[in-house]
């Protein structure tokens, strides 16, 4: 009898000192929901619940490398892409991934931090876009990162569509926009697949949850899709259930006080035995 694999997923992105995002945040989500995960990291940050600090960025090579030594050993069954900080990052992380013909990579198109902070240079926005949207199966901005991509002002459903769109014509192959940051009473996200020659469209609602512990939330909800893509699931049913993922690990956060800023969300509330 052959022995056991573990379903495996990857995250290349920045570390969190704090833990409530980045690859802190990111290996708790993929530990929650049952995949072995490893990391790539990108930049070290100096990161609190109410500050960045200080950022530190590691060398492209080294970068590579990681991707090299993870892949061509273990592998993996889905990668979520976050902070990359660089242009020179990005090209290495896409000329690796082209190389190992990875599938099922999710790129949160991270480039500011909760507190504000920069965790994307202004120089490094094309080549993220020209190099890792075609080969991402799913990009998932929010709305500050969707109007920054798309140069549009984003505040109803018309311009939710409008902008997808523009990010399908840059190369996006399907594309969530999430709503966390629009106003009203529901938090809406909306996920833009092409079919052919028409765009599926699929709508993910819940009502918006009363905390500022709310630190780390894009980097948990990419993550969790990678992890349900690496379980097999098609990709709607993957931003289903990661929503609603997110969604018990925000409210089950909500009652914790860690630090004094944007605490973090109870990634494991699912698991623990209270």
């Amino acid at each position: 009898m052959s022995p056991k694999q573990y379903t495996k997923a990857l995250t290349i992105a920045g570390s969190d000192s704090g833990g409530g995002a980045g690859i802190q945040a990111d290996l708790k989500t993929f530990s929650a929901l049952g995949c072995y995960g490893m990391s790539v990291i990108t930049a070290m940050t100096a990161q609190n619940t109410q500050t960045v600090a200080g950022i530190q960025a590691a060398e492209p090579q080294f970068v590579a490398q990681q991707i090299d030594a993870v892949l061509d050993d273990i592998g993996t069954d889905a990668i979520k892409i976050g902070m990359l900080f660089s242009a020179e990052i990005i090209e290495a992380v896409a000329e690796r991934l082209k190389a190992h013909k990875s599938e099922n990579i999710v790129l949160d198109p991270v480039m500011i931090s909760k507190s504000g902070a920069q965790l994307l240079k202004e120089d490094a926005i094309e080549t993220m876009v020209k190099q890792l949207f075609p080969v991402a199966k799913l990009i998932t901005p929010n709305k500050p990162e969707a109007e920054k991509l798309t140069g549009i002002n984003i505040e109803t459903d018309n311009d939710i569509k409008h902008a997808a769109e523009i990010l399908f014509d840059t190369g996006a192959k399907s594309v969530l926009i999430k709503g966390g940051h629009l106003k009203g009473k529901q938090s809406k996200d909306m996920l833009f697949c092409k079919n052919g020659g028409k765009t599926d469209t699929y709508v993910f609602a819940s009502a918006r949850i009363n905390t500022k512990n709310t630190h780390g939330t894009g980097c948990t909800y990419s993550s969790a899709i990678a992890s349900y893509l690496a379980h097999d699931c098609d990709l709607e049913s993957a931003v289903k259930f990661a929503k609603q993922y997110v969604k018990g690990a925000i409210e089950d956060g909500a009652a914790y006080k860690t630090g004094s800023g944007h605490g973090p969300l109870n990634h494991f509330f699912n698991v623990w035995n209270r």
